[in-house]
């Protein structure tokens, strides 16, 4: 009788710890089968069905071609109580900036549309300050201070500074933004977090020269909202639409007082200001400030336990398919969320990351998984520092639990588990 290999002892680990997801997975199945007419006929509540659009399982994460997130509900009831009733739209930004100062620490706040609205709005406030012919000047910027220096170089959005009139100044590190500030320095801008932000906002308050911190994807955690005033930034700006759970078209910008009160000035609904343009509801305003409300309630650990499990779920039916590697990790940036990401051998199978992304994209329903591949990126956008020794990123499957729903992880990981071992078999 053949031996046991260490390999068919350890497929058999991962298969025994699959088997309950996989008999849950027969009994929705065979479920499914049975209620068939009923199931079809529930996809009538589909609103994006009845013009030709397909609902996606998002196991991508909080991307804005993707929609961004779900709205809490705490959001949605907000959005739908605050448009039963007409309001003074100044007024409710200042009594909102008030409530934001309250919550965060910083001495005042607003609502934007997006963090690249209030890229845009901060800039302009840096740049004509509250001065009626200077709001009106823009972007036009002849005489005023406008150059922005960009920390670690260029943005997918920094096109958000250039519309309200900024002139970018690229510097790599921090003795360079020390060496390019001078008397037409606006404003500085950074996504740099922990030591390195902190020896910018050092830099930036002996300069006597406003700092801005995007970090749009930085809640959760909650505490950043509080942290970054403590650390003395003059601005910083969160997107109201990916992690906050917030309106999609919103965003928060917060900081000195005096700059709020221009970035206010330079943006909706004050016509002749370069930001109207970038105009926010009062529905997408209290939406906004209810998803912060409801983040101070919120118990963080239970989430991401919750969200660790899914990728668990989806990692166990995931590693019964031999060849196939997976870990579960939080990534540093961008959405940090527990992320399952699996890998194969592509030259070995004959089957790349990309038609798997294919196959989960084309399949009933469509799922949408992480990859290196950006649809939503103009092709000419170039980031950053070119650095020729750094290495490729290696490409594979990542999905984003955050953005799945309950249930979701079953279908993606069946799905993805399908499609894994019908390569394997061809190749």
């Amino acid at each position: 009788m053949r031996s046991i290999t260490v390999f068919d002892r350890r497929y058999f680990l991962k298969l025994a710890s699959a088997t309950p997801l996989l008999a849950t997975i027969a009994m929705q199945d065979f479920a499914d089968k049975a209620l068939g007419a009923v199931k079809k006929s529930s996809r009538k509540g589909d609103i994006y069905s009845t013009i030709g659009v397909r609902s996606l399982i998002n196991g991508r994460g909080t991307w804005t071609y993707l929609s961004g997130s779900l709205e809490l509900p705490e959001v949605r009831a907000a959005k739908q109580a605050a448009a039963a009733h007409f309001v003074d739209i100044f007024e409710l930004q200042h009594a909102v900036s008030r409530r934001l100062a309250e919550l965060s620490g910083a001495e005042a706040g607003m609502v934007t549309s997006g963090a690249a609205g209030a890229m845009a709005s901060a800039a302009a406030a840096c740049m004509a300050g509250s001065d009626p012919a200077r709001i009106w000047q823009l972007p036009d910027t002849t005489g005023l201070k406008h150059e922005v220096i960009m920390h670690r170089g260029r943005s997918a959005f920094d096109n958000a500074i250039r519309l309200a009139g900024g002139k970018l100044v690229l510097a790599h590190d921090e003795d360079d933004v020390r060496a390019a500030i001078n008397e037409n320095t606006a404003m500085i801008y950074t996504t740099s977090l922990g030591d390195t932000l902190q020896k910018l906002i050092a830099v930036a308050k002996d300069a006597k020269v406003p700092l801005l911190l995007d970090d749009a994807a930085g809640i959760p955690p909650i505490e950043n909202l509080k942290l970054y005033s403590k650390m003395g930034a003059d601005l910083y700006c969160f997107s109201g639409g990916k992690g906050l759970c917030g309106p999609q078209c919103s965003g928060l910008l917060l900081g000195r007082k005096d700059l709020i009160e221009a970035a206010m000035l330079n943006t909706s609904p004050w016509e002749g200001a370069v930001c109207r343009p970038m105009k926010v509801g009062k529905e997408e305003i209290m939406g906004c400030l209810a998803a912060v409300e409801a983040w101070m309630k919120m118990d963080l650990e239970a989430l991401n336990r919750q969200w660790n499990e899914r990728a668990v779920r989806i990692q166990k039916l995931v590693d019964t398919v031999p060849g196939v590697t997976t870990e579960i990790r939080i990534p540093e940036g961008g959405n940090r969320y527990p992320t399952l990401n699996v890998s194969w051998d592509e030259e070995a199978w004959g089957f790349t990351v990309a038609d798997c992304d294919a196959r989960l994209r084309e399949g009933n329903p469509r799922i949408e998984v992480l990859t290196s591949n950006n649809p939503s990126l103009v092709p000419a956008v170039r980031e950053g520092y070119a650095n020729p020794k750094a290495a490729k990123r290696r490409n594979r499957i990542g999905i984003v639990s955050m953005t799945l729903q309950p249930s979701e992880d079953l279908i993606v990981g069946k799905r993805l588990r399908d499609i894994l071992n019908q390569a394997r078999k061809k190749a």
